[in-house]
This record gives structure tokens, sequence and C-alpha cells, in this order.
């Protein structure tokens, strides 16, 4: 009898070779959803494997809609993107960030005045984690001119938002202003 070990070489075809996934997390207040939100995020899905939209809590804006609300208006939104989950955050992004082992974090810029804040942001965040990449991305023109915060100024004012927002957050806006 010998010694020798029984030994099974296994050759992996490059197909069933799967590399790690790679995740960004999108996040923002989302006070409301709008197209320039989703023309951002539907660019982030076609460069990671996995996209989560992280709805921050974040007090000091008086937000229109609450966190639960705001999650509920989020989900048909990203409905047809397999790709996509939406989630609530507190605390510091990049901790989140690393929690669910993401590699990158998206952030969309429509106007040079964004830039100066975002930056800063982007490298507080490099700071505190540096394996977290910060990526900028900006909407179409179409959408470059729309902010949560003029998207409810208008619906305040009874203007129409539904050029601006989805569907059933126009919907939503009616029915929150006039509670």
């Amino acid at each position: 009898m010998s010694n020798q070990k029984n030994i099974r070489l296994v050759f992996c075809h490059p197909v069933c070779y799967r590399p790690p996934m790679r995740t960004a997390i999108y996040p923002g207040s989302f006070d409301p959803l709008t197209n320039g939100h989703l023309d951002v995020l539907q660019r982030a899905v076609k460069l990671f494997d996995r996209v989560i939209v992280a709805i921050a809590r974040n007090e000091s804006k008086n937000p229109l809609f609450s966190l639960d609300e705001r999650l509920e208006l989020m989900k048909p939104a990203i409905a047809p993107m397999k790709n996509v989950k939406a989630d609530i955050f507190d605390g510091l992004l990049v901790e989140y960030a690393a929690r669910q082992q993401a590699q990158a974090i998206v952030r969309g810029l429509r106007a040079v005045s964004d830039f100066e804040f975002e930056f800063q942001m982007a490298l507080m965040n490099r700071k505190l984690a540096e394996n977290i990449e910060t990526i900028f991305m900006m909407p179409r023109e179409t959408y470059t001119f729309i902010s949560s915060r003029i998207v409810k100024e208008i619906a305040r004012l009874g203007g129409d938002v539904r050029p601006f927002v989805p569907r059933h957050v126009a919907s939503a806006l009616a029915k929150k202003l006039v509670e």
C-alpha cells in the first residue's frame, strides 16, 4: 500500500469564477424622491452589481415625509431595478457603507454649487474610511434644475410637480399638503 493521499484537482472554467460583488450606496434624504434622483440611480445600476438607496435620517432638514413614508415612496420606483434595494440609515455614512460591504458611495451633482459641499464630504469620508470611494454622477441636463426643496415649494404653492417626480410621489405630495 502506498502512503499517497487521494488528491483531487478541480479546475474552474472562467465562466464559474464569480468576482466579488461590487456594491454602492446611494444616500440622500429623498424628501421627496425626484426624477433627478432616479436618473442618477439608473446610471449607478449600470456600474455596480448592487445599489442600496440609503434614506438618511436628518431631522435638521425638517422633512415633509417621515422616514417610513420615504421608504414606501422609494419601493415602487426601484421595483423594476432588480439589483437595487432601499434602506434607512442613521449615523455615519461610511460606517453604514462598511456594514453593507460597499466599495463606493454615489453622489449626484447638479451644478457647480453642489460640488464644494460634496467634495468636502468625500474627503472627510475618505479620511474616515479610505477603502470606500465616492463617485460623483451628473443627471441628464433635463434634471439638473430639480431639487427636492424646489419640488416641495412648487407643490405647496399649488403647482404641477408631475414633470419632476414619479406619478406616485406627485400623488403623495398632493395628499400630504392637503392634510
